[in-house]
């Protein structure tokens, strides 16, 4: 089941985890084309199965003795998934012409998964990406067709090639089913994009038509499994579940760069930030801001119009004599802006987000266009914003972990 997703970490503000199924653990085999390249552990089981099965097969040949039916079924298996790795680089190699990075290509129980770092720019270059894997499904059908006709008087090498020529056909039409993950999904994506305007949209909509093909698969896989439908079987139940989390996870997440987007910076500034005035003396700044007070890892100093000018610190607090405090301002200790990065109080509270999670910063700091200092702003903060909206609602907010990768 090949299928193509945007990294966590780089898609427009959601908050990561590893919802992605069998994607822990995974094995780094080398680089393909640059491409880091990895293998899940679930993979060697779906290889002895695949063999396994190919070889059985292979062995019902007259002219097959002994280990060649399963050494052929092992370079049959290894076939289909170079298949599937085909499928993934084709996804990965349109991506890169866009400009986009493409983080690994990991092969895994259900197949391969490309991970790009962002999203496409257009809905058209994300159909692009989407439909380049099945493409080159199509392409190998052929290719193995062509090969399963032409090679000489060779019962067994006919039968593998059209057998995988079969499983290549079978890949592409599956994966251009209309629900995510699978590609069609990422067509059907891009295709409500361009109408709507809205990617999160897009997401949306394809991730509940992917819950609906995970319900039907679930429940044609168990019906099979209880002797009632002839058709299915418990690989379809597991695909189904495999659909339902993953099709439910990505709606979930574009849910809440919906509401993200709704909101602006200065929405989710902590209340009270760490702000003092410059003129302020040390006596007056430790007796006003850290006796008995929250104590906060730094202050952000501004001069008489709200500017700001830089940060202080507890420990800066060291280099002056407690018996000078009285005598020295903040302005004496202010550190320089080097290490803080400013957001505008009016800018999306989902590139907000975008750029805690792809620079992995834990604080911004809200300024207005003048320069003019709101307040702090961090993860925390953003997720009390949208638990607050929740409550209000009567609902729990949809929410994912802040885990990042």
């Amino acid at each position: 089941m090949p299928r193509v997703i945007v990294s966590p970490r780089a898609k427009a503000a959601r908050f990561p985890n590893s919802r992605e199924v069998f994607m822990n653990n995974n094995i780094r085999i080398g680089n393909l084309f640059g491409i880091p390249f990895y293998i899940n552990p679930s993979w060697f089981f779906i290889l002895g199965l695949v063999t396994l099965t190919y070889g059985g097969e292979l062995a019902n040949f007259p002219q097959l003795n002994g280990i060649i039916p399963w050494i052929l079924g092992l370079f049959a298996a290894l076939l289909l998934f170079a298949s599937v790795l085909a499928h993934e680089l084709g996804h990965s190699f349109v991506a890169i012409s866009q400009g986009i990075k493409v983080k690994s290509i990991t092969l895994f129980l259900f197949g391969g998964l490309a991970t790009l770092e962002k999203e496409s720019e257009t809905p058209l270059q994300s159909l692009l990406v989407a439909i380049a894997g099945p493409l080159v499904s199509l392409l190998l059908f052929g290719v193995f067709g062509f090969i399963s006709v032409i090679v000489p008087e060779n019962p067994p090498l006919q039968a593998i090639f059209s057998l995988l020529a079969s499983i290549n056909l079978a890949l592409a039409i599956f994966n251009m089913i209309p629900g995510l993950p699978l590609d069609g999904g990422n067509v059907l994506k891009s295709i409500v994009w361009k109408i709507t305007g809205n990617p999160n949209k897009g997401i949306i909509f394809a991730g509940r038509v992917g819950q609906f093909f995970g319900w039907l698969a679930v429940i044609v896989g168990g019906l099979a499994i209880l002797g009632i439908s002839p058709i299915g079987s418990f690989w379809t139940l597991l695909i189904g579940w495999f659909l339902l989390q993953n099709a439910g996870f990505a709606a979930q997440s574009a849910t809440v760069q919906e509401k993200l987007d709704q909101y602006t910076a200065k929405d989710a500034v902590i209340p009270n930030s760490p702000i003092v005035s410059a003129n302020l003396t040390l006596r007056g700044f430790v007796n006003d801001y850290v006796i008995g007070k929250q104590q906060w890892r730094k202050f952000l100093v501004v001069n008489e119009t709200g500017q700001l000018l830089g940060t202080i610190g507890n420990d800066d607090l060291k280099k002056v004599a407690t018996s000078q405090w009285t005598e020295f301002t903040i302005e004496t200790l202010v550190k320089p802006l080097d290490d803080i990065t400013t957001v505008k109080s009016d800018q999306s509270l989902l590139d907000v987000v975008k750029l805690i999670e792809t620079q992995n910063i834990k604080e911004l700091v809200v300024v207005t266009d003048e320069n003019v200092v709101v307040g702090l702003i961090e993860k925390a903060s953003i997720l009390k914003l949208l638990q607050k909206e929740a409550q209000m609602k009567n609902q729990k907010p949809e929410l994912v972990s802040s885990s990042v990768e």
